[in-house]
């Protein structure tokens, strides 16, 4: 057994089964063991960031790892954005990456790079295998650090030598390791500060459950506190028939009106809410001077014990859940694309069980209050900031949940950065409906330029903001990668768009011009 069968059978016996790829010369020995070693799904991609953008998508989805197989560090560097996104979702990825021979790599060939300092930045874990015999027992190590809650990156370095020899041992699975308790100490400063509605109950992470939120309407009904949660949320579960919980809005003047009433804050797997940037003459932290907040569970400690001391110890168990959002159906919007219309058009259209995998960035701020009386559903959003995850995202989701239909909502410009999703839709029949909102400009970073004290952009500053010289034609480029797809411009043609979308067995893209 050479060093790349022993990994790909180390791998499956430890619970991973699905690779997205990208592979070059160094990762040729895996490649071909993944004809030698039966159970291993590896779905190829175009581009490594689409490649590391399924990987969190796939965990968020199925709550274990994939894994990735990468290309030297160059390939690395091109996954570094959706690995960033996805260390800042908790989401749990081995990363394979190829790398010179041990023999190679004093010669500096071109594609020599130190690819564990590329690595380090956007892993938890970084290790470079040294011989084929050690093969198995790293990947063992890197599918529990990767499961470590509530996941983490993980990048393994495989010098194309140590994949080709011979001596590979099959690893056993290394047990994964227990949440750490919550701050018991916190948890009498945390009872007594949840009284009133001038108190918050702040929430992120695994507390965010449909089972969590229950709970936490009780915490709720019982004492009267208010319940929010942060504005960007790795996985979130709501629809009608479950507890209603609204986001910190991500404007810094909004934030603070929201945040001010608030004199105790307490956390459960969600940090102290700060800016999204610093700006001139406005805080970075959005709480009000003087407010009491107590850290009472991180998210990657013992979330639902947490919940479950909080609401034994005020007396909720037997109270119903308060804020249980009733089935909502909007009016049929008419008129010309606009926010407020598009809201009201995917609340009358989500699907029951849908994943929604929101990038709209502007456009996408006015749907979560109109959607949260929709079917059932998964709301998944940017954990990272950095553009270009929702495609890439949309289809780890749908390989892990091939059950259930995928709805992606998508800005212009974030779909350019990884426009090579759709190929990979196309390949493997992915059922995934894209939103694509065509506003034809960075239109978030026109916004920006006033927060940051720009009152007096010329028209270079507005040319380098904007999307329409040339037009991009998303239609043309979903058909040419095997994508059906149609243009829109007013909110009854998205209606009918989306149906003949969700009805598709299949990939369908939506250009939604604005």
């Amino acid at each position: 057994m050479n060093g790349a069968e022993s990994l790909v059978k180390t791998l499956l016996e430890s619970g991973l089964d699905t690779c997205f790829t990208n592979p070059g010369t160094s990762e040729m020995h895996f490649v071909a063991a993944l004809d030698h070693v039966p159970g291993m799904r590896s779905i190829l991609v175009l581009q490594e960031g689409v490649a590391t953008g399924a990987a969190d998508g796939y965990f968020r989805m199925a709550r274990k790892p994939a894994c990735t197989l990468l290309h030297l560090g160059p390939g690395l560097a091109n996954g570094l954005s959706n690995l960033h996104n996805a260390k800042k979702a908790g989401s749990g990825i081995v990363n394979i990456v190829g790398e010179h021979a041990v023999s190679h790599i004093e010669l500096d060939a071109p594609l020599t790079s130190d690819i564990e300092g590329i690595a380090r930045p956007v892993s938890h874990w970084v290790h470079t295998s040294m011989s084929a015999s050690d093969v198995g027992a790293d990947a063992a190590k890197a599918v529990q650090a990767a499961n470590l809650a509530p996941g983490q990156v993980a990048t393994l370095m495989l010098p194309s030598d140590t994949a080709w020899n011979t001596g590979g041992k099959v690893a056993e699975p290394l047990a994964p390791q227990p949440r750490p308790p919550f701050d018991a100490t916190a948890l009498d400063d945390a009872v007594a500060a949840l009284s009133g509605p001038d108190s918050l109950l702040l929430l992120g992470g695994a507390a965010l459950t449909e089972d969590m939120l229950e709970i936490a309407g009780r915490i709720s009904a019982k004492t009267g506190c208010k319940l929010l949660c942060e504005w960007a949320n790795a996985r979130l579960e709501r629809g009608a028939g479950r507890v209603v919980i609204n986001r910190v809005p991500y404007p810094i003047d909004q934030a603070l009106e929201v945040l001010k009433p608030f004199k105790r804050i307490v956390l459960i797997g969600a940090r102290a809410p700060i800016g999204f940037f610093a700006y001139p003459d406005k805080p970075a932290i959005l709480t009000a001077e003087g407010t009491q907040i107590i850290d009472l569970c991180r998210t990657s400690q013992d979330i639902a014990g947490a919940l479950n001391a909080v609401c034994d110890n005020v007396g909720a168990a037997e109270t119903p859940p308060a804020g249980i959002a009733p089935n909502a159906v909007p009016d049929k919007p008419t008129g010309p694309l606009e926010p407020g219309g598009i809201a009201d058009v995917l609340a009358r259209s989500i699907p029951r069980d849908a994943i929604v995998v929101d990038e709209a960035i502007t456009t996408g701020r006015s749907f979560f209050p109109a959607t949260a009386g929709a079917p059932r559903h998964t709301w998944l959003n940017n954990c990272g900031g950095s553009i270009g995850y929702g495609m890439p995202v949309a289809i780890g989701a749908a390989v892990a949940c091939p059950e259930r239909k995928v709805l992606a909502l998508v800005g212009d410009g974030s779909a350019m950065y990884t426009i090579q999703s759709l190929w990979t839709m196309a390949r493997e029949n992915l059922d995934v409906t894209i939103v694509i909102f065509a506003n034809r400009v960075y239109k978030i970073l026109r916004g920006e330029l006033t927060n940051v004290g720009v009152s007096n952009a010329g028209p270079k500053a507005i040319d380098m903001l904007s999307l329409d010289q040339p037009t991009l034609r998303f239609v043309e480029m979903a058909k040419s990668m095997g994508v059906d797809a149609t243009q829109v411009t007013d909110c009854a043609a998205l209606e009918l768009a989306l149906e003949t979308g969700l009805a598709t067995k299949g990939p369908y893209l939506i250009e939604a011009v604005m």
